[in-house]
């Protein structure tokens, strides 16, 4: 059976919760969250309606590799939480929650990601952690420019092999 991972993430932006949802809830917005060496680009027409059953198609490059991205929202429960799962893309499983929680002077962004990568174990350790890292950091550095705040407000990036 091939390993899963799970990554979470947490930041505080000073913002309220209703923006800061709002911000997400633009799928063109994407974009700026997502670091230029992926070279991400949204191939869904827009305006995109977010809801349960959205889906949205993407296209990047991993290391060099074209690769077309396709995620359904599958659950959208506004200002609080929504789920975003790959349907098509280099992953086995990509499931990301996204939760916004209220926080002193702001908002708390919390992402969760149980992902299973191609080629297991030994790329996840080579290559597919780093690179999931770099992106995650490149997001939280991203929100920071974005909505304000300080590097004090971004918690480390935990990832963790699930049991089986």
């Amino acid at each position: 059976m091939t390993a899963t991972w799970e990554l979470r993430a947490r930041l505080r932006l000073p913002r309220p919760r209703p923006e800061v949802f709002a911000f997400f809830a633009d799928a063109g917005n994407l974009e700026a969250l997502t670091p230029p060496f992926l070279r991400f680009h949204i191939e869904t027409p827009r305006p995109i309606e977010m809801r349960a059953g959205a889906l949205i198609e993407y296209r990047l490059r991993v290391h060099g590799l074209p690769i077309r991205w396709t995620s359904e929202i599958t659950v959208w429960e506004p200002p609080g939480r929504f789920v975003d799962e790959q349907l098509r893309g280099p992953y086995r499983l990509w499931h990301h929650e996204h939760t916004f929680e209220d926080a002193p002077g702001g908002t708390f962004v919390n992402d969760r990601v149980r992902y299973r990568p191609p080629f297991g174990r030994l790329a996840h350790w080579l290559v597919i952690e780093r690179d999931v890292r770099a992106i995650f950091r490149y997001r939280s550095e991203s929100l920071l420019r974005l909505f304000g705040g300080s590097e004090d407000d971004v918690e480390p990036v935990v990832i963790e092999e699930l049991p089986p």
